[in-house]
């Protein structure tokens, strides 16, 4: 099974193939943003994928428009609810998706910024 690594939070969750990045990051309790509730219709869940981005599923031109209301797109950058995995990847949750995670659950505000911190 497929390995997802946050590497700013040093959290890992082994998943099933066809999962997403986003779906890995709420088993695991990584504070990547989702204001739409993963449903391709906002940029809070942007994510770059720093290794493995070939083990993630094809972007789809839907995606391809989202990203573009994205802060600081790069070659990498995926949508945690569209990219799916089948083999180990490593992710870093962008800084527009961590905010919008810390405004969506402010109950979590302090354990996300404690992960985010102790590297």
């Amino acid at each position: 099974m497929p390995k997802v690594h946050f590497i700013k939070e040093n959290l890992e969750v082994e998943v099933e193939k066809g999962t997403t990045i986003l779906e890995a990051a709420r088993r695991v309790g990584a504070p990547e943003g989702d204001r739409c509730g993963g449903k391709c219709a906002c940029s809070t869940c942007h994510v770059y994928v720093i290794k493995g981005f070939e083990n993630t599923s094809e972007i789809s031109d839907e995606e391809f428009d989202v990203l573009d209301k994205a802060f600081d797109v790069r070659s990498n950058s995926r949508l945690g609810c569209q990219a799916k995995v089948y083999g180990d990847v490593v992710v870093e949750i962008s800084q527009e998706s961590f905010e919008a995670f810390l405004d969506e659950h402010p109950e979590e505000r302090e354990r996300a910024l404690m992960l985010r911190n102790k590297r």
